[in-house]
C-alpha cells in the first residue's frame, strides 16, 4: 500500500449516466471508450441504490467506487481496492460539498452545467495527479471562489461588486438618455 491515499478517477454524471464532469488520473482506462464503458457500468451497477442520503460503497472491477446522489446528479470517486474507504468516501463528500457551496445549494445538473468551470476548478483543487490534496470543503470553495474572480475576494463579494457594476451601468445609461 502507498503511503498517500490514491484516487484513480472522479465522476459526475447525469441521471442517464451520461458526463457532465470526469477527472481520470490513471491509465486503467486508456482510450475515450474505456472511460464511457466503465461510466457506463458503474451507473448501470448502482442505478438501483439508494444513495441520496448517505454515500454508498461498493466494489467494482477490483475497484473501491464511493458514489451519492442528489437530484439528476450522481457523484462517484474511484479508488484501487487497496486503498482505505473511509479516505475515498472523504473525497466524495468534500466534493459533493464544495459543489453544494459553489452553486449555492441548487445542486442539478442545468446548474452544474452553468457553473461547470467552477465544478472543474473543483475537481483540480481536491486531487492532483491522483493524490488528494484537501477534503475541508469550505477550503476547497474558498480557492475556486478565489480562482474564478479577477482579484481576492469570497462568493458574497462577487455578488455585490456584480451587483454595483449593474447598477453604475444603468446610473450611466439613464444619464445619457
Amino acid at each position: 500500500m502507498e503511503s498517500c491515499p490514491s484516487i484513480k478517477n472522479i465522476l459526475l454524471l447525469d441521471s442517464e449516466g451520461k458526463r457532465v464532469a470526469v477527472k481520470y488520473y490513471t491509465d486503467d482506462w486508456p482510450t475515450v471508450a474505456a472511460k464511457l464503458a466503465f461510466e457506463r457500468s458503474v451507473f448501470i451497477k448502482t442505478l438501483k441504490t439508494n444513495a441520496r442520503a448517505e454515500a454508498e460503497i461498493t466494489m467494482f472491477d477490483s475497484n473501491i467506487v464511493v458514489y451519492k446522489f442528489v437530484q439528476d446528479l450522481h457523484f462517484f470517486v474511484t479508488a484501487g481496492d487497496d486503498e482505505n474507504e473511509l479516505i475515498v468516501a472523504t473525497v466524495l463528500q468534500g466534493f459533493f460539498d464544495a459543489v453544494g457551496l459553489l452553486l449555492r445549494n441548487e445542486v442539478d445538473k442545468q446548474t452544474a452545467l452553468e457553473n461547470l468551470d467552477l465544478i472543474l476548478l473543483c475537481l483540480d483543487e481536491i486531487v492532483d495527479g491522483g493524490i488528494v490534496l484537501e477534503t475541508d470543503a469550505s477550503v476547497i470553495a474558498g480557492k475556486v471562489a478565489t480562482h474564478g474572480l479577477e482579484g481576492d475576494g469570497s462568493l458574497s463579494e462577487q455578488t455585490i461588486s456584480q451587483a454595483l457594476a449593474t447598477a453604475r451601468e444603468h446610473l450611466a445609461r439613464s444619464l445619457l438618455k
